[in-house]
């Protein structure tokens, strides 16, 4: 029981220490998604952060759906900071998550179109817009799916194409967002302007402008400043540079990088030679900016995954490390089952043993007791009633001998058949039986069939013989009894004989003599055959190797 207390103690121990380190990975993936949320478009690289965070805890506990929103923030993020690529690879991992579901699947292709439309791969843009327009009934969200595939097939000079896609909005459905009616309205009329330069787009232009300035809607702002300005491109420098020049003051109340570019783009080439050296300066300056700026993100988006991925990384190890001590509990309780369960089985084989040597020595005495004392004792009175010469001298004799013995039946060496020639006393014994009743023939007993056998195969057949003898004459009622005595290089062959009641009347009076008979030959590696005689009694057959 005290190696069952430690087992115990250890599986206490590193369950603590499991509970400890679940304690300081296990964070609340929701709380690191609002956190994420809250700082979306204010520190875009805090945001990300935490939206990785959660990213991993939702992933660590198999919610698709919400893995699924969080990669969405996480591209919408790369996208805003200029990680084309970045974007589209979480894309892609979020509908890997969605599998068969419909959630955000919308939100999803129109990132990835996003992003497909500022690497200025319009064409895969308009098929991703087109995946998105299929997955959505909202009214709102079509008509902003539709103008936005317009703007790519506009920049790939398709402008039959936009023009249809924008003409098929109904307009004038009262459903549709009152500022997304404008915008569309907007590039409906400079996509014609563009098809058709003749098109006189100027008056709708300056009323979008006029409503956009009343609404204090800065970005829309920038983009009529912007279609004004490319409208005048060809026809009046003047009224172009103006509006060029409305626009790069409204990009710095919207800190719009890319605006700004577009709109110091256009005053160098509308400016004079000496004032578009400032413009083209600014213009160089920006653009390194903004490339050192999102090279920066990408980095710092690529680190923030480096750091989680080997956060996960110690954590897994970690893991594996607390799961290899558990192995190693786990083998050493099976060890100290084991042994506990092979010392109990071990202990009582022992004691079965034991018990089974103190039974055989019962058994052993017992035998001991019945050939030299009762046998012994049979055999004096046989000797007696049969050969009325036999002296008192010669009774006493063998008393005493069978005295002696049954003092030594303990001793293991005691050697009982050293006194004489095993042949002749085996000849006495089995003639000490014959008698007017019983004749009793001998055939082939000489000392050198019994060369080579051992003490103990000598008194263990002899034994026997003598309780084959005694049988007979107890329970046979045979007239006949014959002895015959075979050897060869290997075996000795006793054949036993006898013209009495026969097997079935042997069995029934004498079936523990059969058995006392059967365990003495088999203690010499023997066998013993019963068998009825043909003609009438018994037949033994006894083969011992030699």
């Amino acid at each position: 029981m005290r190696y069952f207390s430690y087992f115990f103690l250890l599986l206490i121990l590193f369950s603590c220490q499991k509970n400890k380190t679940n304690k300081l990975t296990s964070k609340n993936g929701d709380e690191l998604y609002s956190k994420g949320e809250s700082l979306f478009n204010k520190d875009n690289d805090s945001a990300y952060f935490y939206f990785n965070q959660a990213l991993e805890f939702y992933k660590k506990n198999n919610d698709s759906v919400s893995s699924s929103s969080t990669l969405i923030y996480l591209s919408f993020i790369q996208n805003s900071e200029g990680d084309y690529y970045g974007s589209v690879e979480a894309s892609i991992e979020a509908l890997k998550f969605l599998g068969n579901k419909k959630n955000n699947i919308t939100s999803i292709y129109n990132s990835i179109a996003i992003a497909k439309n500022n690497l200025k791969e319009y064409d895969e843009a308009v098929s991703w817009y087109e995946k998105a327009l299929s997955s959505t009934d909202d009214i709102n969200d079509r008509a902003l799916i539709i103008n936005n595939i317009s703007i790519s097939l506009s920049r790939e000079k398709e402008y039959k194409k936009a023009i249809n896609n924008l003409e098929s909005i109904k307009i004038d459905n009262s459903n549709i967002e009152k500022k997304l009616r404008r915008k569309i309205m907007e590039n409906l009329v400079y996509i014609r302007f563009l098809n058709d330069s003749s098109y006189n787009a100027l008056p709708q232009l300056l009323e979008f402008l006029e409503l956009r300035k009343k609404e204090n809607d800065i970005y829309g702002i920038s983009a009529s400043n912007s279609h004004l300005s490319n409208y005048f491109f060809k026809k009046d420098k003047s009224q172009s540079l103006f509006y060029a020049k409305e626009m790069l003051l409204n990009t710095k109340k919207i800190n719009n990088p890319d605006d700004k570019l577009e709109a110091l783009e256009k005053l160098i080439l509308l400016e004079t030679p000496d004032n578009s050296k400032k413009y083209f300066h600014d213009y160089q300056a920006l653009n390194d900016s903004i490339q050192t700026v999102r090279a920066k993100s990408k980095n710092q988006f690529a680190l923030i995954r480096y750091d989680t991925e080997k956060e996960k990384s110690e954590n897994i190890r970690k893991q594996n490390h607390i799961l290899k001590q558990y192995i190693v509990i786990a083998v050493l309780f099976v060890s100290l089952c084991f042994s506990f369960f092979w010392y109990k089985k071990r202990k009582k084989r022992l004691k079965q043993q034991k018990e089974l040597e103190v039974k055989n020595t019962q058994i052993k005495y017992s035998k001991k007791v019945h050939d030299v004392v009762a046998n012994g004792l049979y055999h004096t009175m046989m000797q007696l009633q049969n050969n009325p010469e036999f002296d008192k001298d010669r009774t006493l004799n063998d008393i005493e001998k069978m005295y002696e013995e049954s003092r030594d039946i303990a001793r293991d060496d005691l050697e009982e058949l050293q006194d004489k020639d095993f042949s002749q006393r085996l000849a006495e014994m089995l003639n000490s039986y014959s008698s007017e009743k019983h004749k009793v023939l001998i055939v082939g007993n000489n000392s050198k069939k019994w060369d080579n056998l051992s003490n103990n195969t000598q008194m263990e057949l002899f034994y026997t013989l003598r309780e084959c003898m005694i049988n007979m004459v107890k329970h046979s009622n045979a007239r006949l009894v014959s002895i015959k005595i075979e050897k060869n290089e290997n075996f000795l062959k006793i054949k036993y004989t006898d013209n009495g009641d026969g097997m079935d009347f042997f069995e029934k009076k004498s079936s523990s003599g059969i058995r006392n008979m059967e365990n003495r030959i088999a203690t010499i590696k023997g066998k013993i055959i019963f068998e009825k005689n043909i003609t009438k009694g018994l037949v033994i057959h006894i083969t011992i190797p030699t």
